[in-house]
């Protein structure tokens, strides 16, 4: 039985859990800069970091230092707006399989798509270099690609891509991947055989999830079995969603958010049978990277989703409650840059992305003991 005094302490507990901390609380440090406008950060098991430039390289940071020379052997992205060598992801169990995943925007400026790619890392050299799957069609202008992936549980590696920006309508649609999330066994890029669309006629049976618009960060949660994604809506209506196979996402036919003409998208923000989104964001904050605390540095953000803000140069600390965001903290103002990544380190610390032509990587620690 909970005992008077019980809840008082359980109270206690919540309100210094809930009380928002402050810049003494944390100090940030700059691990390497000079990179150009990096865009992923992965870490491997023998303590080196991989970070992307959009610009089409892929460098290694080891103990502590940013190697001059990038990967070699990573093949060309096509370099364009929002367009270049994206998301990094090692493979789970590195040290036996030293495999990476990287996906990449491909092609030409009026004919492109996102294209994944794995290669075996050995030395600074990416090796038996495959393509894994290339989203189709091909889009008209280099924008909205998405790039962003996870493992699942299972083993599977889940993809999310974008609606080209002047193909939104095709969201809607199974026969595309444009706007989609898919799900691919990662050994081959083989589609698994309990993908929700396998057995239809009419859609291609990698989409896990439709409905999107350009799909920004994916986070599997091991401990509750959640993959959360989040996506840039247009002028408004950012979204944080709960992923389930099959589902519909709504974009364009709901959203909260406007065309950046001032033009109405859709009068609806729900409509049945396509799922609402967990949060939103109105005004955008236009989110990139997002990761889920689970480190030991910092006790009070445990389970916390983080989520960066290119448009507002800080970063979102959400507290969840199961299926629920309750509380909504920023964080990290003073970096003042455009923040593309958060990652969560395996030695507890936060590290971010700073998205300029003189980027930074940068860990966010506990302060010293006094």
């Amino acid at each position: 039985m909970i005992t008077q005094l019980t809840q008082k302490v359980l109270i206690l507990i919540l309100m210094l859990l809930a009380t928002p901390i402050s810049a003494g609380d944390y100090r940030i440090e700059t691990v390497a800069s000079g990179l150009e406008h990096p865009w992923s950060l992965a870490f491997l098991p023998d303590g080196r970091m991989l970070v992307t430039e959009r610009a089409g390289r892929l460098r290694v940071i080891e103990n502590g230092q940013l190697l001059a020379a990038p990967v070699e052997g990573v093949p060309d992205s096509l370099v364009r707006k929002q367009g270049g060598l994206l998301e990094v992801l090692p493979h789970p169990d590195f040290e036996r399989h030293p495999y990476l995943f990287l996906t990449q925007s491909v092609g030409a400026p009026r004919a492109n798509a996102t294209r994944l790619i794995r290669g075996r890392l050995k030395a600074n050299t990416l090796t038996d270099v495959e393509i894994l799957f290339e989203a189709a069609p091909r889009r008209s202008r280099p924008l909205h690609y998405g790039g962003r992936m996870t493992f699942l549980e299972d083993g599977t590696l889940v993809l999310g891509l974008g609606d080209g920006y002047d193909h939104r309508e095709d969201a809607q649609r199974l026969d595309s991947h444009t706007g989609t999330i898919v799900r691919l066994n990662p050994e081959d890029g083989s589609v698994p055989t309990d993908n929700p669309f396998v057995d239809r006629d009419d859609a291609l049976p990698e989409i896990y999830s439709y409905g999107h618009r350009n799909v920004q960060g994916l986070v599997w949660d091991a401990q509750t079995g959640i993959l959360w994604s989040h996506e840039h809506g247009p002028r408004g209506g950012d979204e944080l969603n709960i992923i389930e196979p099959g589902a519909n996402y709504g974009w364009p036919a709901a959203t909260h958010g406007i065309d950046y003409s001032g033009a109405i998208i859709s009068p609806h923000t729900s409509l049945p049978g396509m799922e609402d989104p967990v949060h939103q964001w109105t005004p955008s904050i236009a989110p990139a990277g997002m990761t889920l605390y689970r480190g030991d540095r910092f006790p009070q953000w445990q389970g916390s989703l983080f989520v960066t803000s290119l448009v507002e140069h800080h970063v979102r600390r959400l507290t969840l409650d199961g299926v629920q965001v309750v509380d909504e903290e920023i964080l990290f103002e003073e970096v003042g840059e455009r923040i593309r990544d958060v990652r969560t380190g395996p030695d507890g610390a936060l590290y971010l992305l700073t998205d300029k032509a003189d980027g930074r990587v940068l860990r966010v620690d506990a302060p010293p003991a006094r």
